[in-house]
């Protein structure tokens, strides 16, 4: 299965178990699947469900950039910031963050995500539908386009910007595990996008870099502004998706 932050099918598979298509207890399997155990999401998201909460929203946060969540207290801040996603809720306010990581004894390793909830200001409506899905896919497309040009001219290896293109298209006949229902063009910038950040990432591995200090400083450069247009498109993807299999549009 293609490689997203855990958060992202989390708050889609979520959004289809608060509105009853699926049950709750799937939510953890469906969206996580490669993950051998998960804890503390299913308890929060059937309180949620019980408040009346039918939305589950995604943010990618980093330090410096805390746009795409809503505002909370310090150790959500500081929580989020570390595992740079989580899902919220909007109408009574309240969010989720994962921390992933591997237990069990060397040599008998197995992965887990335990789910810590936080509270969370609410976020009004209009905030929430203002989205433009199709102003996304076009800013997405062209700034990725200048950036893989960009990346072409730098020197260094390991990922040029023909390279990643043709990665990018590669990566786009995997499985996403995506639920049904979704409009296509949100399935689309999900799919891209999500491509591009893993890619991204994998160029930015200091083992890969080469000896030239300058030339890993302009890539990096690159590879981080490619990163970061995409996982915004990432999330305005998935919350446009949301909102659809929630039946706020």
């Amino acid at each position: 299965m293609a490689d997203l932050p855990a958060s992202v099918r989390v708050a889609l598979w979520a959004t289809t178990a608060l509105g009853g298509l699926v049950d709750l207890e799937e939510v953890p399997h469906r969206a996580m699947p490669d993950l051998d155990h998960v804890d503390g999401l299913v308890p929060q998201l059937a309180l949620w469900r019980d408040l009346g909460e039918r939305l589950v929203l995604l943010a990618l946060p980093r330090p410096g950039d805390l746009t795409s969540m809503p505002r909370g207290p310090a150790d959500l801040v500081a929580a989020a910031t570390e595992a740079e996603e989580l899902v919220y809720v909007t109408g009574l306010g309240g969010a989720l963050v994962p921390d992933i990581h591997t237990f069990g004894p060397e040599g008998d390793q197995g992965w887990q995500a335990l789910w810590t909830s936080f509270d969370a200001d609410p976020v009004p409506q209009h905030v929430v539908q203002q989205l433009s899905l199709p102003d996304v896919e076009l800013q997405l497309r062209r700034e990725v386009a200048a950036l893989t040009a960009e990346l072409d001219l730098a020197p260094g290896q390991p990922l040029t910007g023909h390279g990643l293109e043709g990665a990018v298209r590669g990566s786009l006949d995997q499985e996403w595990g995506l639920p049904d229902g979704l409009p296509a063009r949100s399935v689309r910038v999900i799919e891209l996008a999500g491509a591009i950040t893993g890619l991204a990432e994998a160029g930015l591995d200091h083992r890969l870099h080469s000896a030239d200090s300058s030339s890993t400083l302009q890539r990096e450069r690159i590879l981080r502004q490619l990163h970061d247009v995409a996982a915004k498109a990432l999330v305005a993807a998935t919350n446009v998706g949301a909102l659809h299999l929630a039946g706020w549009r």
